[in-house]
C-alpha cells in the first residue's frame, strides 16, 4: 500500500491504477469468489484471497517502483 501510494506522491497517478485495477478486480474478487464457491472455503477464501492478492501487489510495486520510470513523470 506504501509503494502504490509513493507513486500518486510523485504524481505517477496511472501507475496504482493500472496495478489496483489489475490486482483486485482480476484477481483478487475472482479468486475469492471461486475459493469460496468452488473450494467451499467460505470467509476463509476471502482472506486467503486479500493475503495473495496484497502479496501480489507488493511484489508488482516493488518491480515497478526499480524500474524508476515513476521519477520521469512531469507534474
Amino acid at each position: 500500500m506504501v509503494l502504490t501510494q509513493a507513486f500518486n506522491g510523485a504524481g505517477d497517478s496511472k501507475t496504482p491504477t493500472y496495478i489496483n485495477l489489475f490486482v483486485f478486480w482480476m484477481l483478487q474478487i475472482p479468486m475469492a469468489y471461486l475459493l469460496v464457491t468452488y473450494l467451499k472455503m467460505g470467509t476463509t477464501g476471502v482472506y486467503v484471497a486479500i493475503n495473495i492478492a496484497e502479496t501480489v501487489l507488493a511484489i508488482i510495486s516493488i518491480i515497478i517502483f526499480r524500474k524508476g520510470r515513476w521519477k520521469l513523470v512531469k507534474v
